[in-house]
């Protein structure tokens, strides 16, 4: 029987690499954990345990550290896509590459005012995350994502008008707190090799910057009818910014905080707009999501 498809590689590597400014003395970090899986002729490790074809997983590993030694790993769409190139150019029968990139957080400490030149401090679990899809014969596809950006609002956010029949329950509201964990990922347009990649070296930052940027802003200024509303008012905002991106995608969890009706203790008033003990609730929680792209059509 045939293998119709097949991938391997190396996950949950941890990269560290530390930019030191001789002149100013100040140092810049950055965390990854890197995930990188091969494609190609490579069949025959599965159906004749032909160990031939495989470049080994501790190989692989190895090659991330060297390529951070040797190149920038930031924007990671560049280094992402360096790093793919790689080793479709290295080994012939490796036809595909994917590699994952997600950066975690380390914000520059404020000391007395002054941003301190190498003392860094995790602030959210926040991460910049990264796919690159490299292949020999189509090109550099890139998907950036910003994930685990928790926000909440304690009003300005409705939900009514909903449809309602014999198994609704829910009340409608015209003032709620709205709390998400934001997961918003853009597809760039396919580049047809690193070269085009490093020619827009500037656009992934300034495009992650005005996506968070715009989900922030959106959040807090929207007055709500809806957390898909507020989804697509994001993703056209981001389209707008950006003529490289192709399409917008969140996945938005609704986060529920519930009131507590505390009038069996001497008629104590905590519901409707007197409303200010609320029970936080981790699941069943609704789940959101949506696509927007400057076309209907799929990319092939």
């Amino acid at each position: 029987m045939p293998v119709t498809a097949a991938r391997y590689g190396k996950d949950n590597v941890r990269v560290y690499k530390v930019h030191r400014d001789e002149k100013t003395g100040v140092q810049t970090v950055v965390e990854m954990t890197v995930c990188v899986l091969l494609e190609g002729e490579i069949e025959t490790s599965y159906t004749k345990a032909d160990n031939s074809v495989i470049v080994a997983t501790d190989s692989i590993k190895n090659t991330i550290y060297i390529t951070a030694k040797q190149n920038p790993v930031t924007p990671p769409e560049l280094f992402g896509s360096i790093l793919g190139s790689h080793f479709i150019q290295k080994y012939k029968h490796i036809h595909a590459a994917h590699v994952n990139i997600v950066t975690h957080r380390w914000s520059r400490m404020n000391i007395d005012g002054k941003p301190h030149p190498h003392s860094f401090v995790r602030d959210s679990e926040e991460t910049r995350n990264v796919q690159v899809d490299v292949a020999r014969t189509t090109g550099i596809d890139i998907r950036s994502s910003i994930s685990k950006l928790t926000v909440l609002k304690s009003t300005g956010s409705q939900f009514w008008g909903f449809l309602r029949d014999e198994y609704t329950t829910l009340k409608e509201t015209w003032d709620r707190i709205l709390s998400t964990d934001v997961d918003a990922t853009w597809q760039w347009k396919r580049f047809s090799g690193l070269d085009e990649v490093r020619a827009n070296i500037p656009k992934f930052d300034a495009a992650w910057v005005a996506a968070r940027d715009i989900t922030l802003k959106t959040f807090a200024e929207d007055n709500s009818a809806s957390v898909q509303a507020t989804m697509y008012k994001m993703s056209e905002q981001i389209l707008a910014v950006e003529p490289l991106i192709e399409t917008v995608e969140y996945s938005l969890p609704n986060k529920h905080y519930f009131e507590v009706d505390l009038s069996w203790h001497k008629g104590l008033k905590n519901t409707g707009k007197d409303a200010e003990v609320f029970a936080p609730q981790t699941n069943p929680n609704g789940l959101i999501k949506c696509t927007v792209g400057r076309t209907s059509k799929p990319r092939l």
